[in-house]
Formats: structure tokens, sequence, C-alpha cells
């Protein structure tokens, strides 16, 4: 019995998997034929139908609410298809065409000294990948430890001991840097304006007084919740309160 439910998973999954790449093929098709409604329709049945989290698939979904100029939603579908291939130009290029269409024009406040370099360096993993080197580097200074420590030759023990030191320290570097990256992915909680315009408060209250206004697209980090409004952060420096209704989480 246990296989026969194994295989009917199997078979609704691959049937499920075909029905989404046949959607997702008539919408683009739609799309290359100027039917950006129509194929804004067949990628949002991917996501509903399949739950299918794809880079390609949140690129052709922000690509089709650009081509109709909706602002918010092509900027957060660029966004998630970011997170998912940070590293791709064509999304960077067509996120940065969609940010042209926005108000608020938000200066960034650039990192510094040691503070951008050890950013700069962290980023370059993940805390996995760095937990995962920091693992590494941990079996390479047990080994070097022990290759000191049976040693005989003079020469080699002071060369190996060495070795090991240097090991221990990179064991030390790379776990840093993977606490660091997971704080800082812990931390990162962007979202996106989608209100047309927002009033930013000094306080999480209607009555208290206006900071600033955002208009849709504009990107924010959430720092705090507290009822029905999301404390934020801009690039800039700036915070505030902003209604949860007027922002969609990444």
């Amino acid at each position: 019995m246990k296989y026969v439910f194994l295989i009917i998973s199997f078979l609704v999954s691959s049937l499920s998997f075909a029905q989404s790449e046949v959607l997702f093929e008539e919408g683009n098709t739609l799309y290359n034929d100027g039917k950006y409604a129509e194929a804004l329709d067949k990628y949002t049945s991917v996501l509903e139908k399949s739950n299918k989290h794809s880079a390609a698939l949140y690129f052709n979904i922000a690509n089709a609410h650009y081509k109709l100029n909706h602002i918010a939603p092509s900027i957060y579908y660029y966004e998630k298809a970011k997170q998912l291939a940070p590293n791709d130009k064509d999304i960077d290029n067509n996120m940065a065409f969609a940010k042209n269409m926005t108000i608020d024009a938000i200066a960034v406040v650039p990192e510094v000294g040691l503070a951008k370099y050890v950013t700069s360096l962290t980023n370059k993993l993940s805390y996995n990948s760095w937990a995962k080197v920091s693992v590494g580097f941990v079996v390479v200074f047990v080994v070097l430890f022990l290759t000191y420590y049976f040693s005989y030759s003079t020469t080699g023990k002071r060369l190996f001991f060495t070795s090991s030191i240097l090991a221990a320290l990179l064991v030390f570097v790379t776990l840093g840097l993977t606490i660091h990256n997971y704080n800082l992915s812990k931390n990162d909680q962007p979202a996106i304006v989608f209100a047309a315009s927002s009033s930013i408060k000094t306080e999480p209250n209607p009555r208290s007084t206006e900071a600033f206004m955002l208009h849709e697209g504009t990107k924010v980090q959430i720092l705090d919740t507290l009822s029905d409004w999301n404390k934020i952060k801009l690039t800039d420096g700036k915070t505030g309160w902003i209604k949860k209704e007027d922002i969609k989480e990444l």
C-alpha cells in the first residue's frame, strides 16, 4: 500500500509539473505576442497551481507587470527573482528600468573602511557555505596538528606547528564570517511599498507626526512590527512607521 501511495504521488507531481511547463510556455507565447495581461494570468496560474518558485518564472512575471506599468509588482517580482539568481545581469538591468518609474529618490549611505570590506567578503558566500569552509579548516587544523605532534624532524615540527596555527586562525575568521552572514540574513527583511502613496509616521499611530512620504515601488527594510504597523528603514538611514497594508514583504 505504501508503494502504491508513492507511485500515485509521483504521478500526480509529474502531471502537475507538466501542466506548469505548458502554462509557462503558453505565457511566453502570449508575452511575445504583446498580450501581457493574458501572459501574466498564465504565469500567475503556475504559482497558484504548482507553487513553483524559480528565478525564470518571477522574472517573466516582473516583465509582464513592467509592460503593464505596474510599478510595485514589477519591482517586487524582480527582487524575488534576484533572491534566487543574485548574479543574473538581465534581472539587474530590467529592475533598473522598473525603478526608473518610481517617484522616490532614496540615497544610499555607503559603508566605508573595514566595515565595507567585511560586508563585501561576508557576502561572497552564504552562511551555509562559510560554515562548510570553517569545518574544512577545522579538519586541516587537526591533520596539521597531529602531523606536528608525531613528527620527529625539528624543521617539520616548526612548519606543521606554524601551519596548524594559521589553520586555527582561519577557523576563527571563517566562523566569524559565518555568524556575521547569518545575522545579516536574519536581519534582512526587505519589503516593497505597494500603496500609491503612504504617510510614514514617527510613531505607530495614525495621529502621530508625519516623518515623510513614500510611493509605490520603493524598497524598505522592516525593523520591527507592532499591531498593524511596521517600523521601516530606508537606504539613506531614515526610519519611520508604515501601515502593514501599504507594503508587501519579499
